[in-house]
């Protein structure tokens, strides 16, 4: 008997999800983790991580994070990091923009 394997198709929520993720374990990977003035950006990823850890993908929750992102970049010293997390703001951006590719 022949199985058939059965696919999930894919929505454009399910595609901005799994992009957000790639955007911030890169930003994980940026800064390091004995980074003295990062305590306002290690809580902004444990957030983060909550976030993504649901089920359901609310646009606003999303949207509402990466406002957030900006007030942490703002509040960083270190003229590189901030940098970085400038990078990951624009990232993160472009992440919610995706949608499915379509046929």
């Amino acid at each position: 008997m022949a199985k058939t394997t059965v696919r999930k198709e894919q929505t454009d929520a399910d595609v901005k999800k799994k992009a957000v993720k790639l955007v911030i374990t890169h930003l994980k990977k940026k800064i390091p983790e004995d980074y003295s003035g990062g305590a306002h950006i290690f809580e902004w990823i444990a957030e983060m991580d909550k976030l993504l850890e649901k089920e359901e993908f609310d646009m606003v929750e999303y949207l509402n994070m990466r406002k957030s992102l900006n007030d942490v970049i703002e509040r960083t010293l270190d003229e590189e990091i901030r940098f970085k997390l400038r990078d990951s703001w624009y990232s993160f951006g472009k992440a919610l923009d995706k949608k499915v590719k379509r046929n």
